[in-house]
């Protein structure tokens, strides 16, 4: 959607600037000689070269010919508001100014080709070159490769030794005793299971639900007889 234009004291600013420094422009340009449609071509002349050097610094800051142009469409602008504020007499006109005047169109005429049509530069510098040279590359080589296994020595020959003895049978530790407060509570379990599935409760799930350790819950499970 368009945006409206809205009041603003800057913009009123501008247009009463423009048009003071306008008329100020064709003034000076009848006074110097030049009368018509010409008087009023000057002030056209002078704030395009002010607006195209204008554009140019948006984009290149640095760019003297741009800096030049302007200084010269600001002075001439500036000037021609000073020469008509009662500080030149008008009707007599100095011939240095009517110089000025009729060569103007050139002078701006060259300064807009030359805005136009030159590169501009841009202020970002150039990405800087690494004139370091490249170190050479180590060739690596891998340590984590077994060398290849050389022939086993021939092992020594070795007295036979006569077998020990066997060791005497260990007994399997007691179990240790179950509460029973305890086991009722498995037994609650296991007959909750069994009525539930129609089979015995395995030993591993009980264990998993009691969440006892290993010897408790084989005694448990044995005492239920669970598998």
């Amino acid at each position: 959607m368009p945006r409206s234009i809205r009041p603003d004291a800057v913009l009123i600013q501008a247009v009463i600037a423009g048009a003071l420094s306008f008329a100020h422009l064709h003034d000076l340009a009848a006074a110097a000689g030049q009368s018509g449609w010409k008087a009023w071509a000057y002030p056209v002349s002078v704030d395009l070269l002010l607006v195209a050097a204008w554009r140019r610094l948006r984009t290149a800051r640095r760019d003297r010919s741009a800096w030049t142009w302007f200084v010269i469409a600001l002075a001439a602008s500036l000037g021609a508001n000073v020469a008509t504020a009662g500080l030149l007499d008008l009707a007599h006109v100095p011939a240095w100014l009517r110089i000025l005047v009729a060569g103007w169109p050139a002078l701006a005429f060259l300064g807009g080709t030359l805005l136009v049509h030159t590169p501009a530069t841009t202020d970002e510098p150039a990405p800087a070159v690494d004139d370091t040279p490249a170190a050479p590359q180590a060739e690596l080589q891998r340590t984590d490769v077994p060398e290849p296994a050389s022939a086993p020595a021939p092992a020594p020959d070795v007295p036979e030794l006569d077998p020990a003895p066997p060791a005497p049978p260990t007994h399997a530790p007691a179990a240790p005793p179950v509460p029973a407060a305890l086991l009722d509570h498995a037994r609650k379990i296991a007959d909750a299971h069994q009525a539930s599935t129609g089979a015995p409760m395995p030993a591993d799930m009980l264990s998993a639900r009691l969440g006892l350790p290993a010897p408790m819950t084989d005694a448990i499970a044995a005492q239920l007889q669970l598998a």
